[in-house]
């Protein structure tokens, strides 16, 4: 999903790489702002020294979508860099905003452990099964938001003008933008979500088959890819919308609570609608319920439960394309 710095822009070095709705994304931002004003710093001058100079054409002529690619994952993988050196240089500030992640994010799975005080089961599901729903889901959704968890503030950049300065580095936007400010302290709801996944695994009442086994990574990994797609797309939407943050967190925050529970408890439309046109249903309810030996509410057949990574790369073609066309239908600020 990398793409080009739109030609016939001179290249110049311009500092600075300024940088969600949820309730346990929030206790993760307790640093102060002088630590944050330094690591934003420390992040600049890094980038400084790092980001390639080079002609009006930095990056050459392209022989192959997979030399984009790779060109993409180079730069992302360059700016990721120097803000984990930035963050690393306030490591108790590190520890503090990592542990509140971990915190926050426990808080959801402290709800269904309230509900289960006073149920036996929820849609019929026991409390080791929800918490597989739950461990497959926060953990795909906080790969994701670790890599990408910047993407809401494209909304923000279109609107200010500031996304300009992105398009003359000589560095994919698309990299400039899911690296932006990128934040160690999510491993904390990855560390929860392993957690609490490592105790469903131990906990329920599974014939631990080789197949199932490789199913839970499978459906970690292309969760994962399928969340990105969709926080992509709804970074693309923010090119003519400018303000639609929280519609994008609407299917990612809000998307991943979802999938925390157990779909008998949700209405037949929801379920069709997270099947057929959002398809947040393959991150972990198609496939955990067949590791489960349950079910789909709507009757499909059982060869949809091995579909999350055709499906994954779908999304992630479909979601390259919509930034591809916002990315040229961008007119700077006022757009």
């Amino acid at each position: 999903m990398a793409e080009e710095t739109p030609p016939g822009v001179a290249e110049k070095a311009l500092p600075g790489m300024t940088g969600r709705t949820s309730s346990s994304d929030a206790v993760g931002r307790t640093s102060s702002d002088a630590a944050e004003a330094s690591e934003a710093a420390d992040a600049t001058a890094v980038a400084d020294a790092r980001l390639p100079r080079r002609g009006p054409d930095p990056w050459g002529p392209r022989s192959s979508r997979g030399a984009a690619l790779r060109d993409g994952l180079r730069a992302y993988g360059l700016i990721v860099a120097m803000w984990v050196r930035s963050t690393m240089a306030y490591r108790a500030s590190f520890v503090m905003t990592a542990f509140g992640n971990f915190a926050g994010s426990a808080l959801d799975f402290v709800a269904i452990l309230l509900m289960f005080s006073h149920v036996d089961t929820l849609g019929g599901y026991s409390l080791p099964e929800v918490a597989f729903l739950y461990g497959t889901s926060n953990t795909a959704f906080g790969l994701t938001d670790l890599a990408l968890g910047s993407m809401h503030r494209l909304g923000g950049r279109v609107r200010d003008g500031t996304l300009d300065t992105l398009l003359l580095r000589p560095v994919p936007v698309l990299a400039q933008v899911a690296a932006d400010r990128f934040a160690l302290r999510r491993l904390g709801r990855i560390t929860q979500g392993l957690l609490v996944l490592g105790y469903a695994v131990a906990s329920v009442d599974v014939d631990w088959t080789v197949l199932r086994v490789l199913m839970v990574p499978m459906m970690v990994l292309s969760g994962a890819a399928i969340f990105a797609a969709v926080f992509v797309v709804g970074a693309a939407f923010q090119f003519w919308a400018q303000d639609a943050s929280e519609v994008q967190n609407s299917f990612t925050y809000g998307g991943t609570t979802l999938l925390q529970y157990p779909p008998t408890v949700f209405a037949q439309d929801l379920l069709r609608g997270v099947t057929f046109l959002v398809p947040l249903a393959f991150v972990n309810w198609l496939p955990a319920l067949y590791v489960l030996g349950r079910e789909y509410p709507l009757d499909l057949p059982v060869a949809v439960a091995f579909l999350p990574p055709v499906v994954a790369a779908g999304c992630c073609g479909l979601a390259g394309l919509a930034w591809r066309t916002g990315l040229r239908a961008y007119r700077s600020t006022g757009s």
